[in-house]
């Protein structure tokens, strides 16, 4: 992951170049919010799941990269004072600390539109099928049905007068965190042209470990220190958040993220030892400290 985060990095430093002129605070600020730091778990699937299928690395670079951009994206909202008003991100100051709130917005805009743009030239792909079907399933991952309307319902949930119950708050965090973990692994297979089976294997593989890695989150916010994860911890319970832990307690949570892993990786089956990172990756979602 080490090396896929470098060579990531490196891609993501080609598509957002730093510029002079009246633009160059909007491109130091997207290239703050996503240049070094991070797991690059999206990315990473990407990557992993395009490797299943022979996919040129800097074809699979370029989508990861704009995968990478949009999850950015998301952070900044996400950090606003308008949200959760967020002062640490990554080991470092949030963006609209670190320039303000006015650029924060502009920046993540911006990234987003990035986002598509990396998947929409031919360096993505010389097949414009690919690159459409690149385009909607992100803006699908991306939008009311996916990380946005998830950021919504998680805003209702602060203000509801009784907790979600365990059905609700999974779907909440399949729409906010799972959609485009689910999607980063089907990119791949879409880059691969691969037959639908596979396709669906990789996605439900994909939503599993979305699920996992969004309660290993939770209990990371529950039981670490700041200085493990590089932001704020025990906002969770401080805001009232809807999370899994709050409604099973840890114990059972960490079971139910365990058995997600299982899921997961049995879905991987068709795709034999070649599939052996995405197996490692599934265990290390709810077993990494940060």
């Amino acid at each position: 992951m080490a090396e896929a985060a470098q060579e990531i990095d490196e891609a993501l430093d080609m598509l957002l170049p730093p510029v002079e002129g009246d633009e160059a605070r909007l491109f130091e600020a997207m290239r703050y919010a996503t240049i070094g730091g991070g797991k690059r778990l999206r990315g990473f699937l990407v990557l992993e799941s395009a490797r299943q299928f022979g996919v040129g690395r800097s074809a699979a670079l370029r989508v990861a990269a704009g995968i990478e951009m949009m999850h950015a994206y998301s952070l900044v909202h996400d950090d606003l004072p308008a949200m959760d008003d967020d002062a640490l991100r990554r080991g470092k100051p949030t963006l609209h600390i670190a320039f303000d709130e006015a650029t924060a917005i502009l920046a993540g805009d911006a990234l987003q539109a990035n986002a598509f743009f990396a998947m929409t030239e031919d360096d993505a792909h010389a097949d414009p099928w690919v690159r459409a079907e690149l385009c909607r399933c992100l803006a699908r991952a991306a939008g009311p049905r996916g990380m946005c309307g998830g950021q919504m319902l998680d805003i209702l949930a602060e203000l509801a007068t009784s907790p979600l119950d365990e059905t609700a708050i999974g779907r909440l965090q399949l729409l906010k965190t799972g959609k485009l973990i689910e999607f980063s692994a089907e990119a791949g297979a879409i880059l691969g042209k691969a037959p639908s089976a596979q396709r669906h294997a990789l996605a439900a593989y994909g939503r599993e470990i979305g699920a996992a890695f969004q309660i290993a989150d939770d209990l990371l916010d529950a039981t670490a220190t700041p200085d493990q994860t590089g932001k704020a911890t025990g906002k969770d319970a401080a805001l009232n958040k809807a999370t899994l832990i709050g409604t099973l307690g840890l114990e059972r949570a960490r079971a139910h993220a365990e058995r997600l892993v299982d899921q997961a990786q049995a879905h991987l089956a068709p795709f034999g030892e070649r599939a052996d990172l995405l197996r490692t990756l599934a265990q290390y979602a709810i077993e990494r400290r940060n």
